[in-house]
């Protein structure tokens, strides 16, 4: 990226974040987070265009064994870092999908932990479909959220693009976080209905590339 460009994308920062689902830095804006968790927002987090930054159908890993590290529920980018350092690609696919990704002229995207996946769907939800109720804390959040969703909150997303059937929709179905939730299985979010589960590594699901940006 130029020093000019970086610049521009400098003095828009200064003057607060940009609406929820807008074009930002590459990608859309999809709300703060916070690496402390006290409330205090550290970093914009950005989400790749579906075109370039999605796969509907990858592995965790190609086999349900632990991984060193990428047991992180915010940092994304060390998760994948531990992920792909020194690792074929055919171990980690979704892990490298993303930080093999070059979009917008940036080529920091990384695969999303889990309490980053969980602000995507919270501001970027695609559906009216009432939300499940066991899930939902989250203490990266900006502000930090200490309760699970009610059924109606979080809501539709207000970004059209981002509503179901929109152009950078994401899909009514599971996406892959980069923490594993134990040795055999790793942490989705369902942008169905916001529930947070775990499956066997070497299934296939969805994966959506993420950035963050330093505030």
């Amino acid at each position: 990226m130029s020093g000019a460009l970086q610049a521009v994308f400098q003095n828009q920062r200064s003057f607060g974040p940009p609406a929820i689902g807008s074009a930002y830095e590459g990608g859309f804006y999809a709300g703060q987070i916070s690496t402390t968790a006290n409330g205090v927002a550290t970093h914009y987090l950005i989400v790749a265009p579906v075109s370039s930054g999605e796969s509907a159908s990858l592995q965790y890993k190609n086999e349900n064994t632990a991984v060193p590290g990428a047991n992180s529920v915010i940092d994304g980018p060390q998760n994948t870092a531990d992920m792909v350092a020194d690792r074929d690609s055919t171990v980690y696919p979704a892990a490298h999908f993303c930080n093999d990704a070059s979009i917008g002229g940036f080529t920091d995207w990384y695969m999303p932990a889990k309490n980053e996946l969980e602000i995507c769907y919270y501001n970027l939800k695609p559906t009216t479909t009432s939300n499940n109720t066991s899930s939902g804390t989250n203490a990266n959040a900006v502000p930090s959220r200490g309760s699970n969703y009610t059924a109606g909150t979080p809501a539709q997303t207000s970004a059209a693009a981002f509503k179901d059937t929109g152009a950078e929709d994401f899909a009514a179905d599971s996406y892959w976080s980069s923490i594993q939730y134990v040795g055999t299985n790793a942490w989705l979010q369902t942008f169905a209905n916001g529930f947070q589960d775990d499956r066997p590594k070497d299934d296939s699901a969805r994966v959506r590339c993420v950035r963050r940006v330093a505030i």
